[in-house]
């Protein structure tokens, strides 16, 4: 059973699948001679079981599944599912990215970012920060590691020094700033209403 279940593993890790080039409109007939058919192209997804990015190839703007990011990866647009490497970055992210050095979202990130250096600086985030030093613009979820810093946070810091320009939620560590509530800073816990 264990040898059937790896060989069907392999197989669907080699069968590569493209979005078909066709066009939406292709498919519409309408026999109104007065009428107009736009053409709009289907946006490129490459929706493999595991895609492999190697630098800055290949270039998809989207992508579905599991990525695997040796040494790095910069090219995905969009990427959801798993993400598994050493140094990744991507306009939009959901799923669950671990990567040894660096997980780095641009604009929107929806689910968990496991390394040593997490960012979402200038994005909306949604979920859970675990690393060294974390970061995001908007963060609702929870951050857990060494230095957490946020623009505007809901829910929990947890490190050695928090810091939030706003945050409706807790800070616990030795160092832990609220730039905009009465009381500053405050070490062990503080809380932001």
């Amino acid at each position: 059973m264990k040898k059937l279940l790896f060989l069907t593993a392999a197989a669907a890790l080699s069968i590569q699948s493209y979005a078909d080039p066709a066009t939406d409109a292709a498919d519409i007939v309408d026999e109104n001679p007065l009428s107009v058919q736009v053409e709009t192209p289907r946006k490129q997804v490459a929706v493999w079981p595991a895609f492999f990015a190697v630098g800055d190839v290949p270039a998809t703007p989207d992508l579905i599944g599991l990525r695997i990011t040796i040494p790095w990866s910069t090219k995905q647009e969009s990427v959801t599912g798993f993400d598994f490497g050493l140094w990744a970055r991507t306009l939009y992210f959901e799923g669950v990215a671990l990567n040894l050095f660096r997980n780095d979202v641009k604009d929107e990130l929806t689910g968990v970012q496991i390394g040593i250096y997490n960012s979402a600086a200038q994005a909306d985030a949604l979920g859970l920060q675990v690393g060294l030093w974390n970061e995001a613009g908007t963060m609702n979820g929870i951050q857990a590691g060494l230095v957490n810093s946020v623009g505007a946070m809901g829910g929990l810091q947890i490190g050695i020094i928090n810091r939030a320009e706003e945050l409706y939620g807790f800070q616990i560590g030795a160092v832990n700033v609220i730039r905009d509530a009465e009381m500053r800073f405050c070490p062990l816990i503080n809380i932001g209403f």
